[in-house]
C-alpha cells in the first residue's frame, strides 16, 4: 500500500516538532524520525488498527504519546491526523469529528511515502 500524509496531518507533525524542539534542541528531529517510522509501517499494517472514534483507524506511536488517525482508500493509506494523546479526550473527539465532516479526497500536494 502507498501512504499519503494529508495537509492536516502535516500541520500536526509540524506542531509536534515545534513543541519538542522548544523542549530541547534536536528533540523535534527525533520526534519526526520516530513518527515517520510509525507512519511508514502503515504501508504493511494499514487497516489492522481499531476505529475508536468513528470511521478512522488509530495507530499509537511506539515512542511518543501521539496517535496517528488514518483511513483506507483502495490501496492507499491516508494519514488524516497526528494527535497528541495528552490533550483532553473531548478535544480529540472534536478534532476527529471535524475531519469526518471534511472528509475530502487527498489533494495533489499531499506527500506519498
Amino acid at each position: 500500500m502507498k501512504v499519503q500524509i494529508l495537509r492536516e496531518a502535516k500541520d500536526d507533525l509540524i506542531e509536534g516538532f515545534s513543541f519538542y524542539e522548544t523542549q530541547e534542541q534536536g528533540a523535534g528531529d527525533y520526534f519526526l524520525t520516530n513518527l515517520e517510522s510509525d507512519i511508514e509501517s502503515l504501508a504493511l499494517l494499514g487497516g489492522i488498527h481499531s476505529k475508536p472514534h468513528g470511521k478512522f483507524h488509530r495507530c499509537l506511536s511506539k515512542l511518543f504519546p501521539f496517535s496517528i488517525y488514518y483511513s483506507l482508500s483502495g490501496e492507499d493509506v491516508l494519514i488524516r491526523a497526528v494527535v497528541d494523546c495528552r490533550r483532553k479526550p473531548a478535544w480529540i473527539r472534536s478534532k476527529i469529528r471535524k475531519l469526518e465532516k471534511n472528509d475530502a479526497s487527498a489533494s495533489p500536494d499531499d506527500e506519498t511515502i
